[in-house]
């Protein structure tokens, strides 16, 4: 049904609801949020199923095979300055990344280190700025703040506590994976490679970037079944699988939309503490869950202000479209306010 033009001295919002059920980027929000709750998993994969005290050897495990294997299964490898770009992305997304993450966790308490890990959409709120050339949005400056105060009301205990190694590492740690995901929606991927090659690409760049740290470390004395199938999980499905949605949804999604997903992280963590380990949640981190759910899915829309002046085209983002024809005399404008998908 088309829509009639809007009078003079007017402007409208885009019609269509870009994340309404059933839409293709509804859809691709749903999928890249998989990724993020299968990250969620680690800590339970890892602290009851893996060898202790190997962190990064983990890390390694998980994203170097599963590298390997999707670039034998795509046969797909990169070219010119793909070579290079390849590797920044392997190292910012997955190299530096997940020592980062590691440090953080032996020098903080859990909680405080997944309330500063929370602090990704924000910094990449600010390097779509920086580095996109986006409109600053306080919408989403303003939710990526509760959401990094909903994971800390859920995550933080009374016991929580500050080492200075373990706030720069916990916050290096936002702030790669921030810049990783800025970058990866700058550069490509390039025209013709999937999401597997991509993934397999970055993967193996950052798996090759930890295995050094890993032999540093140790390989497990004893890896027995309910380990083998821990590693498994985390390669395939939380490496190969993850990732190749993850960065899937950062090609067709704006950088602050894809990191506010990423607050689905601790809470499927503290999720699966409450069903699995039998953890409590008591009513304040039941406040921060709805807060940070909250916040996560503000994060995913802008809304913008109706504005009267001069009627002018306004680029559409995402897949928000805007369907107008000229008007009879007794047409009647059809206005609809919708959040704008970045």
């Amino acid at each position: 049904m088309a829509t009639t033009a809007p009078p003079p001295g007017t402007t409208t919002s885009p019609t269509p609801v870009p994340h309404a059920p059933g839409t293709p980027l509804f859809r691709t929000t749903a999928l890249t949020a998989l990724t993020p709750v299968v990250w969620g998993t680690t800590y339970l994969v890892t602290t009851e199923l893996l060898p202790p005290d190997h962190p990064v050897f983990a890390a390694a495990a998980r994203a170097l095979p599963a590298g390997l294997l999707a670039l034998a299964l795509t046969r797909t490898l990169p070219r010119g300055s793909w070579w290079w770009r390849a590797a920044v992305l392997g190292v910012l997304n997955i190299g530096a990344f997940f020592p980062l993450l590691f440090v953080a966790a032996e020098r903080l308490p859990g909680g405080v280190a997944a309330t500063m890990g929370a602090a990704t959409p924000l910094v990449a709120t600010v390097l779509a700025v920086v580095v996109l050339g986006e409109r600053w949005s306080r919408w989403r400056l303003l939710w990526g703040a509760g959401g990094v105060l909903g994971v800390g009301f859920v995550v933080l205990g009374p016991d929580a506590a500050l080492d200075p190694v373990g706030v720069v590492a916990g916050l290096g740690g936002a702030a790669v994976m921030a810049l990783g995901v800025t970058l990866t929606k700058k550069w490509g991927p390039p025209p013709g490679v999937g999401p597997m090659a991509f993934a397999g690409w970055l993967l193996t760049a950052g798996g090759l970037a930890l295995l050094p740290l890993a032999l540093v470390e140790g390989v497990p004395t004893q890896v027995d079944a309910p380990a083998l199938g821990g590693y498994l999980w985390l390669g395939i499905v939380g490496g190969l699988v993850a990732y190749a949605l993850w960065f899937s949804g950062i090609r067709r999604l704006s950088v602050p939309a894809v990191a506010f997903l990423g607050l689905l992280s601790p809470l499927t963590a503290a999720v699966l503490g409450a069903v699995v380990l039998g953890e409590s949640l008591d009513p304040l981190q039941l406040v921060g869950f709805g807060l940070a759910l909250l916040a996560l899915v503000a994060g995913q829309v802008v809304p913008h202000r109706r504005r009267v002046g001069v009627a002018r085209p306004r680029p559409v983002e995402d897949s928000a479209v805007s369907a107008a024809e000229p008007s009879g005399p007794a047409s009647s404008p059809a206005t609809a306010r919708a959040g704008r998908s970045r």
